[in-house]
């Protein structure tokens, strides 16, 4: 990558975290892309500050002949999109040549999800899956969190465990672009809750007596770098959970219980924007994707109950 468009991205993706709050998850996803994007012009020996929309297109075209599926197409596109807004309004460019490109059409696929039987089974055979009394009733407590609440996993790996002391009622988590929430605690999140800091605290205390350890800030503590739980980590329990409780293994993520969090809220007559705020969505567009619960149950209702139904 030559240095100029090497400034240019790290400047962009400085952008991002400064000014709106981006992720490192979400940096790195734009660092991914701005990357294979800058290697297809620079073997065409083109330059950011001269590139032209029909250079962009075939970019796009490109792509299309690799194969990639059209969500990846366009999440590029729009990361190139940002990319030379950016430059436009630093002064970089007197024009955005991708400002009026339109990304491939793409069909609106519903989440996949969990039934409340499915979920019920995950639940109850987290309580068998760990070698130690410990590692259960972490994998208890993560379970129970992520149903109740409905986090990403990043959230949840990562809460602090100064945000749950005291046995709340409501658990304060800290989203993207470090915006703030409230969600309720179940009873039973609550009692996991409490079962794993008791463990937890007395752990601590013993390693701060024994080797002088320092108190960690997380509730999921490790000894890794990041110094919690990591994603990848709880991926490989949830994975585990799941062929316990009898359920694929490959219908099971964290971010598919987030799901199953908001189509059982939905279904039990919960209201769209409860849930918007419930999931952190800045846009309750992103949560009308759930509404297809919605249509399912009036559905179900009409041809249950209209006088003119069709009977067996």
């Amino acid at each position: 990558m030559t240095p100029d468009h090497a400034r240019w991205i790290s400047a962009f993706l400085d952008a991002q975290a400064a000014e709106l709050g981006a992720s490192e998850n979400t940096r790195l996803a734009y660092g991914r892309d701005l990357k294979a994007f800058t290697e297809f012009i620079e073997d065409k020996s083109k330059r950011f500050d001269d590139l032209s929309r029909a250079d962009i297109e075939a970019y796009l075209v490109d792509c299309d002949v690799q194969g990639l599926a059209a969500s990846t197409r366009a999440r590029r596109l729009s990361s190139i999109k940002q990319l030379f807004r950016f430059a436009y309004e630093e002064g970089w460019r007197t024009d955005n040549p991708a400002l009026k490109i339109r990304g491939p059409g793409q069909m609106k696929s519903l989440p996949k999800t969990l039934s409340e039987e499915q979920v019920e089974a995950l639940l109850g055979a987290t309580r068998a899956v760990g070698r130690t009394d410990a590692d259960r009733l972490r994998n208890i407590c993560l379970m129970e969190l992520l149903y109740a609440t409905g986090m990403r996993v990043s959230e949840l790996v990562s809460l602090p465990v100064s945000a749950t002391r005291g046995d709340p009622q409501l658990l304060l988590i800290r989203g993207k672009g470090d915006k703030d929430r409230l969600v309720p605690l179940s009873s039973e999140a609550r009692a996991a809750l409490s079962d794993w800091l008791e463990y937890r605290d007395t752990a601590e205390d013993t390693a701060r007596i024994e080797k002088g350890a320092k108190p960690s800030p997380f509730l999921f503590p490790s000894t890794g770098a990041s110094g919690h739980l990591t994603r990848h980590r709880f991926y490989a329990i949830i994975k585990d959970i799941a062929v316990a409780a009898g359920v694929s293994p490959g219908d099971v993520t964290p971010h598919r219980l987030r799901h199953a969090f908001a189509t059982h809220l939905l279904a039990h007559g919960a209201d769209l924007r409860s849930i918007q705020a419930l999931l952190g969505h800045a846009d309750l567009a992103t949560t009308e994707i759930y509404t297809h619960v919605l249509e399912e149950r009036l559905r179900e209702l009409v041809f249950t109950h209209h006088p003119l139904a069709e009977k067996d």
